[in-house]
Order: structure tokens, then C-alpha cells, then sequence
């Protein structure tokens, strides 16, 4: 589920459920009224103590009628006296009903209601006004209604006298009180319910997530990057779980990247020390030998110098092979594409490569298969060394029999298709998926009898790849070895 739907559910629970339930509470406490104030005041029908208040008082008004009329006619005298109108009226004020005001004359004299509820002379109907069923509906100075019976008589000495009953609803309906409180507690544990249950919806959809999150950023900060984080969720939290994997599955490749770099700088580190070894030995050894005079002809110093000139072409090819190889890891190698036409480039690079490998004793063959007017676009330095680099390789790993390489360039429909073969040891089927891999030797495969940096052929990948083209080898063992690569044509205006 959404967060937003359940931020949705939330809402309409917010707003239906306390009204929904205050309701049936209201409902309920009516009914529980009415059935409790039936039964004490013996009151039959729905007795409710919003819109029935008027009837409730006239109900209580003649049960007290009664008696404060027999109180009177029994004797007038006590009527008018005040010690037993005090008497009286704190017996009618107990049963929670009622309260009595004595005019004689023009003068009050008894008001039993007490400060609250006093009302003015001045307000009191004249002798004779109503008779003793009249209800007469007055208004306190709290706002709550009174209903006023009168009941006129004489006392013995002759004078018109008054007694009025007074019939309020704060002394009939202490339930009224007792039922507002009730509701108060109802809505406020209402309230408390649809938290509670609001936040135990939000807690168990939302937290025990938030802390697997929690949990998985702290296996990460300490380097846990192998534990997958899985998420089934269809929300925004799951959206969030994707992120946090994806993250992780991010770091786990760049610290696995990381650590390969780091072995392989130190591989390439190690095999340029030990490829740089031999040179400078030999150049030192030359060296010496001169100084020492054991080169002691002009033919033998010759052949010392020419010695020592190509151990240190070998040191500076290996330096100059680090250099590119530093350029094209960082994507700083600066190509200078252009427009190359295919026979004349291929042609100067198989005169100058056929001379180098005639002079180590290894036949060389050129064929060209393309049309004179094909063009390809390529930066020519680099081409060449993609050339010389395949070539060397070929050269490093030749067998013992006399060896053969041959380049031909076809034409492949939209492109142009490199072709550089030996007639070497070959490699083994487990090595050649890994031949363009960076620090990759297959010694063990092809036999090596020179060393190297394990950096040419991943250089040779990297340059053609970043001319547009692919690259990719065949190779049987004992038989030898073909690489090939492909260029795009160029042709103008497309």
C-alpha cells in the first residue's frame, strides 16, 4: 500500500471514527438516561434533556405541588412563619427538586432559593394572578429556565399571602451535570482510541522498515557491501529500499573495481620492474665491459654499443607503453581523428614493419583486399600503435619454428576489417576470453620467451574501441593465432 493511501486511510479514520463513534456513545448515554430517569422520577416515554426540559420540570413541579399545598392548608399559620418555612423548604430542597418563596403582603418574606438562583420581587406575579396548575416560565440570572408555580392564600390575621414554588434545572436534573461529563470522558477516550490505533497503523507500516534501513546503513559504514537489502513493498519506503540497494550494489562494484585496480597496478608495477631489470642488467653489464677494455676491437665495441642503443629503445618502448597505458585509464589519450585512405596507410605500415621483422628473421606477408579510394577516419599514431602493438605480441610469443605473420585488410560492407596472424604457439581456449583484459599474460599458454608489462593488447582494446570498432581473437594451439579488428568506412557527406 501507498504511503499516501495510508496517509489517506489516516485522515478519513481521524475525522469518521470519533464522529461515528461519538455518535453511538450519544446514542447510547440517551437511552441510558432515559432509562435511569423513568425508573427514579417514574416518568414513562423519551425523556431527553435537551428538548424535554419544559416537561421534566412541569413532571417535578406537581410532585412537590401537592405538598407544599396540603403544607399550607393544614395550617396558615406556619406558612407565614419563617422558622418552619426554613424547616420545610430544606426538606423539599433535599429531594433535589424545588424551593419555596413567601410574599405576605407587599413584602418577601421567606426566599428558600439561595443566592444563585434568587428571583427579584418585582418579577413575582400579583395576588390572584394564576391559578395553582398555571405554569409560569421565568428565566434565572445563570440562563436556566424556572418554572414557577403560585399558590395564594390567607394568614390569620387576614392578610393576602403567597407562596411560590419554584422548580429549577440545576435542582431537578443533577443527571444533566453527570451526563455531560460522561460525554466529555467518552470523546476523550475516543480520541485516545483512534490515536492509539493510528499510531500503532502508522508504526507497523513505516518504523520496523525505517530501522531495516537503518540497520543496512550501518552494515555499509562498517563495509558490509555484500548483503543484499530486498524489499517486497509497493511504495514510497520500497522505492526507497530500490535506491538503497541500487546504492549498495553501486558501492559494492566500485570497491570490487577498487581493489582489482589496486592488484593490478601492483602486477603492473612488479612485471615493469622486472621487465626493466633485464635491460638496465644488460646495459650495465655492456657498460662495464667497455670501461673494463674487454671490448678490446672496434667490431666488438660496436657490437657492445649497438647492444647497450637497443636495451635502452627496449627500457624507453616499455616507459613510453606505461605512459599511454596511464593516458588511456584516465580517458586522457589526445586522438587527432582524420580522414585515412586504407591502402596507403596500411601500405607504409607493412613496409616499415616488414623490414623490422625481416631483420629478426620472421617472414612477413601484406595483402589488401579494399578498394583504392576507401577511407576510414582514425587518429594514424594510433592506429599504428595498434598495429605495432598486435604485431609485437605476436613477435614476444612466436615458437621455435621459423616464424610468419601475415596482415591483410578486407572489405566488410560498411566496414573495414583488420586481419593480423602468426603462426605461433597459440593459446588455450580457457586464456583467450582474457587476452585484452589489462595485466593479463598468458605466458603459461603461448610459451612466452620474453617478458612484459601484460598492458599491450588491453591498450590495443582500448584504442580501437574508442575509434568506433571491436576487436576480437581466434587461436588454436600449436597452429597459432589470429586477431582481427574492424573500423568503420568513412564516406563523405554521411
Amino acid at each position: 500500500m501507498k504511503l499516501k493511501t495510508r496517509l489517506t486511510i489516516s485522515f478519513l479514520i481521524i475525522i469518521f471514527v470519533p464522529v461515528l463513534l461519538g455518535s453511538a456513545t450519544l446514542i447510547f448515554l440517551h437511552a441510558m438516561e432515559n432509562a435511569g430517569e423513568g425508573k427514579e422520577y417514574d416518568i414513562s416515554g423519551n425523556l431527553a434533556w435537551s428538548d424535554n426540559s419544559i416537561k421534566l420540570l412541569v413532571h417535578y413541579a406537581n410532585l412537590e405541588q401537592n405538598k407544599v399545598t396540603n403544607y399550607i392548608k393544614l395550617d396558615t399559620a406556619r406558612a407565614v412563619n419563617v422558622s418552619d418555612l426554613v424547616d420545610f423548604n430544606e426538606k423539599i430542597r433535599k429531594e433535589g427538586y424545588s424551593y419555596l418563596m413567601v410574599r405576605e403582603g407587599r413584602r418577601l418574606i421567606f426566599d428558600g432559593s439561595g443566592k444563585d438562583h434568587s428571583i427579584q420581587l418585582s418579577e413575582l406575579p400579583s395576588y390572584g394572578a394564576n391559578s395553582e396548575t398555571d405554569n409560569i416560565l421565568l428565566y434565572l440570572k445563570s440562563g436556566r429556565p424556572a418554572l414557577l408555580r403560585q399558590i395564594d392564600f390567607i394568614s390569620p390575621v387576614g392578610e393576602y399571602c403567597t407562596a411560590f414554588l419554584v422548580t429549577t434545572s440545576s435542582t431537578i436534573m443533577p443527571e444533566t451535570r453527570r451526563i455531560y461529563v460522561d460525554m466529555m470522558i467518552s470523546i476523550l477516550m475516543i480520541l485516545f482510541i483512534t490515536a492509539v490505533v493510528l499510531v500503532g497503523f502508522i508504526y507497523k507500516s513505516i518504523v520496523p522498515r525505517i530501522r531495516e534501513l537503518s540497520q543496512a546503513a550501518d552494515e555499509i559504514r562498517e563495509g558490509n557491501l555484500d548483503k543484499p537489502l530486498k524489499s517486497s513493498y509497493n511504495d514510497e519506503i520500497g522505492e526507497l529500499y530500490s535506491a538503497f540497494e541500487d546504492m549498495r550494489q553501486r558501492l559494492s562494484r566500485t570497491a570490487k573495481e577498487k581493489t582489482k585496480s589496486e592488484e593490478e597496478q601492483k602486477i603492473l608495477i612488479s612485471n615493469i620492474a622486472h621487465d626493466l631489470k633485464t635491460p638496465i642488467t644488460a646495459v650495465k653489464g655492456y657498460a662495464e665491459g667497455l670501461i673494463d677494455g674487454v671490448a678490446n676491437t672496434p667490431e666488438k665495441r660496436d657490437q657492445y654499443m649497438k647492444t647497450i642503443l637497443a636495451k635502452a629503445n627496449e627500457m624507453n618502448s616499455l616507459i613510453n607503453e606505461l605512459t599511454l597505458y596511464s593516458r588511456i585509464d584516465t580517458d586522457r589519450v589526445p586522438y587527432n581523428f582524420t580522414p585515412i585512405n586504407v591502402s596507403d596507410f596500411f601500405l607504409d605500415c607493412s613496409e616499415e614493419i616488414g623490414m623490422d621483422l625481416k631483420n629478426q628473421g620472421i617472414t612477413f606477408f601484406y595483402y589488401n583486399y579494399t578498394d583504392d579510394g576507401t577511407m576510414i577516419v582514425a587518429d594514424p599514431e594510433q592506429l599504428e600503435r595498434v598495429v605495432h602493438n598486435i604485431i609485437s605480441n605476436s613477435v614476444k610469443y612466436m615458437a621455435d619454428r621459423p616464424g610468419v605473420i601475415t596482415l591483410r585488410v578486407k572489405d566488410a560492407g560498411g566496414f573495414v576489417q583488420v586481419e593480423i596472424s602468426d603462426n605461433g604457439r597459440g593459446i588455450s581456449p580457457e586464456a583467450l576470453p582474457h587476452i585484452f583484459e589489462r595485466m593479463y599474460r598468458a605466458d603459461s599458454s603461448r610459451n612466452s620467451k620474453r617478458s612484459g608489462s601484460g598492458i599491450g593488447l588491453s591498450i590495443v582494446k582500448k584504442i580501437v574501441e574508442d575509434h568506433g570498432g571491436s576487436i576480437w581473437a581466434s587461436s588454436k594451439v600449436d597452429v597459432g593465432t589470429v586477431i582481427y579488428f574492424v573500423l568503420r568506412k568513412y564516406e563523405e557527406g554521411k
